[in-house]
Protein backbone atom coordinates (compact mmCIF):
# COMPACT_ATOMS: atom_id res chain seq x y z
CA UNK A 1 0.00 0.00 0.00
CA UNK A 2 0.93 3.73 -0.38
CA UNK A 3 1.00 6.49 2.08
CA UNK A 4 -2.59 7.83 2.91
CA UNK A 5 -1.19 10.84 1.59
CA UNK A 6 -2.32 10.26 -2.31
CA UNK A 7 -5.40 11.92 -2.92
CA UNK A 8 -5.30 12.40 -6.95
CA UNK A 9 -4.85 9.27 -9.30
CA UNK A 10 -3.98 10.14 -12.95
CA UNK A 11 -4.70 8.06 -15.30
CA UNK A 12 -3.47 7.39 -19.24
CA UNK A 13 -5.82 6.71 -21.21
CA UNK A 14 -4.93 4.41 -24.59
CA UNK A 15 -2.90 1.30 -23.95
CA UNK A 16 -3.73 1.95 -20.18
CA UNK A 17 -7.90 1.43 -19.75
CA UNK A 18 -8.79 1.86 -23.31
CA UNK A 19 -7.80 -1.10 -25.17
CA UNK A 20 -6.34 0.95 -28.43
CA UNK A 21 -4.58 -2.13 -30.19
CA UNK A 22 -7.89 -4.30 -30.50
CA UNK A 23 -10.01 -1.31 -31.05
CA UNK A 24 -7.73 -0.02 -33.54
CA UNK A 25 -7.47 -3.29 -35.30
CA UNK A 26 -11.37 -3.43 -35.45
CA UNK A 27 -11.47 -0.53 -36.78
CA UNK A 28 -9.20 -1.01 -39.88
CA UNK A 29 -10.91 -4.41 -40.40
CA UNK A 30 -13.95 -2.76 -41.37
CA UNK A 31 -12.36 -0.08 -43.55
CA UNK A 32 -10.35 -2.56 -45.45
CA UNK A 33 -13.08 -5.17 -46.11
CA UNK A 34 -15.49 -2.13 -47.57
CA UNK A 35 -12.57 -0.34 -49.50
CA UNK A 36 -9.64 -2.96 -49.69
CA UNK A 37 -10.54 -6.58 -49.50
CA UNK A 38 -7.16 -8.04 -50.59
CA UNK A 39 -5.61 -6.68 -47.54
CA UNK A 40 -5.12 -9.48 -44.45
CA UNK A 41 -5.58 -7.49 -41.72
CA UNK A 42 -3.17 -9.51 -39.30
CA UNK A 43 -0.48 -8.63 -41.70
CA UNK A 44 -1.54 -4.69 -41.75
CA UNK A 45 -1.62 -4.95 -37.58
CA UNK A 46 2.02 -6.78 -37.64
CA UNK A 47 3.29 -3.97 -39.75
CA UNK A 48 1.44 -1.08 -38.20
CA UNK A 49 1.50 -1.63 -34.68
CA UNK A 50 5.62 -0.54 -34.53
CA UNK A 51 5.52 1.65 -36.94
CA UNK A 52 2.71 3.49 -35.55
CA UNK A 53 4.50 3.30 -31.93
CA UNK A 54 7.46 4.89 -33.86
CA UNK A 55 5.70 7.86 -35.21
CA UNK A 56 3.65 8.76 -32.20
CA UNK A 57 7.38 8.44 -30.53
CA UNK A 58 8.16 11.63 -32.92
CA UNK A 59 5.42 13.44 -32.76
CA UNK A 60 5.65 12.98 -28.68
CA UNK A 61 9.01 14.85 -29.13
CA UNK A 62 7.62 17.10 -31.82
CA UNK A 63 10.13 16.18 -34.43
CA UNK A 64 6.40 15.33 -37.03
CA UNK A 65 2.89 17.17 -37.20
CA UNK A 66 -0.26 15.55 -36.41
CA UNK A 67 -0.86 15.34 -39.57
CA UNK A 68 2.20 13.56 -40.43
CA UNK A 69 1.61 11.22 -37.81
CA UNK A 70 -1.90 10.04 -39.37
CA UNK A 71 -0.02 10.05 -42.99
CA UNK A 72 3.50 8.40 -42.69
CA UNK A 73 2.35 5.92 -39.94
CA UNK A 74 -0.30 4.32 -43.23
CA UNK A 75 2.41 4.81 -45.93
CA UNK A 76 4.91 3.34 -43.73
CA UNK A 77 2.52 0.82 -43.15
CA UNK A 78 1.94 -0.19 -46.61
CA UNK A 79 5.12 0.42 -48.40
CA UNK A 80 6.20 -2.67 -45.81
CA UNK A 81 3.25 -4.38 -47.38
CA UNK A 82 4.14 -4.02 -50.46
CA UNK A 83 0.74 -2.39 -51.23
CA UNK A 84 0.05 0.56 -53.22
CA UNK A 85 -1.84 3.28 -52.16
CA UNK A 86 -2.27 6.91 -53.57
CA UNK A 87 -1.89 10.08 -51.53
CA UNK A 88 -5.75 10.56 -52.15
CA UNK A 89 -6.62 6.65 -50.65
CA UNK A 90 -4.59 7.24 -47.21
CA UNK A 91 -6.34 10.42 -46.55
CA UNK A 92 -9.58 8.84 -46.69
CA UNK A 93 -8.26 5.70 -44.82
CA UNK A 94 -6.79 7.96 -42.63
CA UNK A 95 -10.28 10.15 -42.04
CA UNK A 96 -12.59 7.10 -41.98
CA UNK A 97 -10.13 5.21 -39.11
CA UNK A 98 -10.64 8.45 -37.20
CA UNK A 99 -14.10 8.44 -37.42
CA UNK A 100 -14.65 4.82 -36.65
CA UNK A 101 -11.93 4.00 -33.74
CA UNK A 102 -13.71 6.01 -30.90
CA UNK A 103 -16.90 3.63 -31.79
CA UNK A 104 -15.12 0.70 -30.10
CA UNK A 105 -15.20 0.25 -26.83
CA UNK A 106 -13.04 -2.26 -25.80
CA UNK A 107 -11.78 -1.85 -22.20
CA UNK A 108 -8.77 -3.84 -20.59
CA UNK A 109 -10.00 -6.40 -17.99
CA UNK A 110 -10.91 -5.06 -14.83
CA UNK A 111 -11.17 -1.38 -15.89
CA UNK A 112 -14.58 -0.92 -14.36
CA UNK A 113 -14.28 -2.82 -11.28
CA UNK A 114 -10.66 -0.97 -10.49
CA UNK A 115 -12.50 2.76 -11.13
CA UNK A 116 -15.44 2.02 -9.60
CA UNK A 117 -13.17 0.93 -6.38
CA UNK A 118 -10.25 4.24 -6.73
CA UNK A 119 -12.93 6.50 -7.04
CA UNK A 120 -14.71 5.67 -3.71
CA UNK A 121 -10.98 6.73 -2.18
CA UNK A 122 -9.59 9.01 -4.71
CA UNK A 123 -10.24 11.62 -7.02
CA UNK A 124 -9.50 10.20 -10.60
CA UNK A 125 -8.09 12.54 -13.43
CA UNK A 126 -6.65 11.44 -17.34
CA UNK A 127 -3.54 12.42 -18.82
CA UNK A 128 -3.40 12.11 -22.41
CA UNK A 129 -1.20 12.93 -25.86
CA UNK A 130 -4.27 11.83 -27.76
CA UNK A 131 -6.11 13.80 -30.40
CA UNK A 132 -8.49 15.88 -27.70
CA UNK A 133 -11.82 15.55 -30.05
CA UNK A 134 -10.91 11.74 -30.38
CA UNK A 135 -10.24 10.92 -26.92
CA UNK A 136 -13.15 12.87 -25.43
CA UNK A 137 -15.22 10.44 -28.01
CA UNK A 138 -13.44 7.34 -26.35
CA UNK A 139 -13.81 8.31 -23.33
CA UNK A 140 -17.90 8.99 -23.79
CA UNK A 141 -18.61 6.51 -25.37
CA UNK A 142 -16.61 3.72 -23.19
CA UNK A 143 -18.84 4.89 -20.48
CA UNK A 144 -16.41 5.90 -18.30
CA UNK A 145 -16.49 9.70 -18.25
CA UNK A 146 -18.18 9.71 -15.27
CA UNK A 147 -15.13 8.15 -13.12
CA UNK A 148 -13.20 11.35 -14.18
CA UNK A 149 -13.18 14.79 -12.55
CA UNK A 150 -10.69 16.32 -14.90
CA UNK A 151 -9.34 15.49 -18.26
CA UNK A 152 -5.90 17.12 -19.80
CA UNK A 153 -4.98 16.25 -23.30
CA UNK A 154 -1.95 17.69 -24.99
CA UNK A 155 -3.90 19.73 -26.95
CA UNK A 156 -4.61 22.01 -23.69
CA UNK A 157 -1.33 21.88 -22.31
CA UNK A 158 0.42 22.48 -25.43
CA UNK A 159 3.01 20.21 -24.58
CA UNK A 160 2.96 16.24 -24.78
CA UNK A 161 4.36 13.97 -22.19
CA UNK A 162 6.83 13.36 -20.59
CA UNK A 163 7.24 16.97 -20.66
CA UNK A 164 6.44 18.12 -17.05
CA UNK A 165 4.57 20.50 -18.42
CA UNK A 166 1.40 18.54 -19.10
CA UNK A 167 1.62 16.90 -15.25
CA UNK A 168 1.82 20.75 -14.11
CA UNK A 169 -1.09 21.72 -16.40
CA UNK A 170 -2.94 18.78 -15.02
CA UNK A 171 -2.64 19.26 -11.48
CA UNK A 172 -3.67 22.94 -11.52
CA UNK A 173 -6.53 21.32 -13.35
CA UNK A 174 -7.51 19.47 -10.85
CA UNK A 175 -6.15 21.78 -8.02
CA UNK A 176 -4.15 18.47 -6.73
CA UNK A 177 -0.71 18.68 -4.94
CA UNK A 178 1.72 16.38 -6.99
CA UNK A 179 3.33 15.30 -3.15
CA UNK A 180 -0.31 13.98 -3.41
CA UNK A 181 -0.55 12.79 -7.02
CA UNK A 182 0.19 9.22 -8.37
CA UNK A 183 0.38 8.75 -12.26
CA UNK A 184 -0.63 5.10 -13.97
CA UNK A 185 0.85 4.48 -17.67
CA UNK A 186 1.44 2.20 -19.88
CA UNK A 187 4.74 3.79 -21.08
CA UNK A 188 7.91 4.05 -19.42
CA UNK A 189 9.10 6.89 -20.67
CA UNK A 190 5.64 9.33 -21.43
CA UNK A 191 4.02 8.19 -18.65
CA UNK A 192 6.49 6.84 -15.54
CA UNK A 193 9.36 8.44 -15.76
CA UNK A 194 7.15 11.56 -17.18
CA UNK A 195 5.40 11.53 -13.86
CA UNK A 196 8.81 10.91 -11.90
CA UNK A 197 10.40 13.86 -13.12
CA UNK A 198 7.67 16.44 -12.53
CA UNK A 199 7.51 14.92 -9.10
CA UNK A 200 4.74 12.54 -8.79
CA UNK A 201 4.16 8.97 -8.08
CA UNK A 202 3.92 6.71 -10.21
CA UNK A 203 3.01 2.75 -11.24
CA UNK A 204 3.74 1.13 -14.40
CA UNK A 205 0.88 -0.26 -16.10
CA UNK A 206 2.91 -3.38 -17.61
CA UNK A 207 0.32 -5.98 -19.12
CA UNK A 208 3.37 -6.72 -21.25
CA UNK A 209 5.55 -7.78 -19.12
CA UNK A 210 8.40 -5.66 -20.41
CA UNK A 211 11.61 -6.27 -18.01
CA UNK A 212 12.07 -3.01 -16.16
CA UNK A 213 14.55 -1.71 -13.30
CA UNK A 214 12.87 -3.33 -9.96
CA UNK A 215 12.59 0.12 -8.33
CA UNK A 216 9.70 0.95 -10.34
CA UNK A 217 6.40 0.33 -8.94
CA UNK A 218 4.25 -1.90 -11.37
CA UNK A 219 1.39 -4.07 -12.18
CA UNK A 220 0.66 -6.45 -15.06
CA UNK A 221 -3.17 -6.16 -14.47
CA UNK A 222 -5.88 -2.93 -13.33
CA UNK A 223 -6.86 -4.61 -10.60
CA UNK A 224 -3.29 -5.75 -9.25
CA UNK A 225 -3.13 -1.51 -8.14
CA UNK A 226 -5.50 -2.38 -5.55
CA UNK A 227 -2.41 -3.66 -4.25
CA UNK A 228 -0.77 -0.28 -4.09
CA UNK A 229 -4.18 2.32 -3.54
Amino acid sequence: MLSSKITDVFFDLDHTLWDFDVNSELAFDAIFKKDHPTIEIADFIEKYIPINQACWKLYQYDKITHGELRYNRLKHTFDALEYFVSDAQIESIAHDYIELLPQNNCLFDGTIEVLEYLGKKYKLHIITNGFAEVQYKKINNSNIAGFFKTITNSEMAGVKKPNPVIFEYALDLAKAKKENSIMIGDCLEADVQGALNAGLDAIFFNDKNIKTEQNIKQVTHLLELKKYL
